[in-house]
């Protein structure tokens, strides 16, 4: 049940994503000749306003199939220096209205995010954490090593801040570290009632991708946390903040990607993200409706921030290809030739493999380790 629940989530990310694609092609002049829900052979559909709305067999994203897509390969295919496309067709609107169709679809994902964000701020939410009075790990687990101990910290200290973000309890503190790995941070402590400063070099955890300086909770200091339940416009603008702020931290986990850590468990594969997806959902919910609701829609909003910032990259095949060959025709004035674009998408075809090939091999290792 969890892999089904798991698959309709991930399903209706990719269909809000192309539907962002459908409303730009429409209000930019292009022709959408089909929106599908599903791949492969057609089990439904129904013609209206010259779309082609379908319901296809095998229920994995969807597509929207747009006039004039295939006019890159009919230009490939019969060795002719520029892709001939009629008015109403995607290569024959203006570079910026194609740049801009390309981008609606990676926007609806980010807008998917603040509205999943802001719905979870305006419900508001209670979880248990620590204080952030920390113990060296070292003291514990004499293996680790412990950054926090060689800058002069000591079991008992309360960190008050992590590179000027304020960190009221261990919730915070580990936010703030885990997503600076390998780097100086200025942290602040509260030592019996005096304020001390340090720097401290965070640990890259190569398992994880996330940083870590070798501390830990104090557990005798359980504490519950109730957060704000906003207004309507509290809650959009909450959700915003929570939006962009989850771009920045994805952003900082793709540079992470090339510090030496182990890809295989930071690129997660579809049937890894649908596992977490249907478990996050069951669990949720069999803790109540609210918990369930705020839960999935978390880890909804993540993985679309992550289909955003994935489908932005200058990559053909990706729609930031096809935005960045859009710009360059806008800047220069000049379409650029079939075959320059082909061997473009030959390499971005391979990259994409690669990627895949790394998520599934993650993925397999991930199920392995399961059993």
């Amino acid at each position: 049940m969890k892999w089904i629940l798991g698959l309709l989530c991930l399903i209706f990310l990719i269909i809000f994503h192309e539907f962002g694609h459908f409303i730009a092609a429409k209000l930019f002049g292009v022709k959408v000749e089909s929106f599908s829900v599903g791949f492969g052979p057609v089990l439904l559909h129904k013609k209206f306003h010259g779309t082609d709305y379908r319901i296809s067999l095998f229920p994995l994203g969807g597509y929207c199939g747009m006039k004039g897509e295939k006019d890159f390969q009919k230009a490939i295919d019969e060795n002719l220096t520029q892709i001939e496309a009629e008015a109403d067709s995607l290569y024959g609107v203006h570079p910026v209205k194609r740049a801009l169709i390309g981008f609606a679809g990676p926007f609806f994902n980010f807008l998917f995010a603040i509205i999943a964000f802001s719905v979870i701020a305006g419900i508001g939410y209670k979880y248990y954490t620590y204080s952030n009075k920390i113990t060296i790990a070292s003291e514990i687990y004499p293996e680790m090593h412990s950054a926090a101990k060689e800058a002069g910290l000591l079991t008992g200290d309360k960190i008050i801040s992590v590179a000027g973000k304020k960190t009221e309890n261990f919730n915070d503190l580990l936010l703030e570290i885990s997503s600076r790995p390998d780097e100086d941070l200025n942290i602040e402590v509260d030592r019996d009632g005096t304020i001390l400063a340090f720097t401290v070099h965070s640990d890259l955890d190569k398992k994880t991708g996330t940083g870590k300086i070798g501390v830990v909770a104090d557990s005798k200091n359980i504490i519950e946390v109730q957060t704000p339940e906003y207004n309507i416009p509290g809650a959009l603008i909450a959700g915003c903040k929570e939006a962009f702020s989850a771009v920045g931290l994805t952003l900082k986990s793709l540079r992470v990607l090339f510090m030496g850590i182990e890809v295989r468990n930071a690129v997660s594969g579809p049937a890894r993200v649908t596992d977490m997806l249907g478990s996050t959902i069951k669990d949720g919910f069999s803790e109540g409706a609210k918990t369930g609701i705020i839960s999935t829609l978390s880890l909804l909003a993540i993985i679309s921030i992550s289909l955003f910032i994935m489908n932005l990259l200058p990559i053909p095949v990706l729609d930031g290809g096809l935005i960045l060959i859009a710009l360059i025709e806008f800047i220069t004035h000049r379409k650029i030739k079939p075959k320059i674009q082909y061997y473009i998408q030959v390499v971005g075809i391979v990259f994409i493999v690669l990627i895949f090939l790394v998520g599934l091999t993650g993925d397999i290792s991930y199920f392995t380790a399961k059993k």
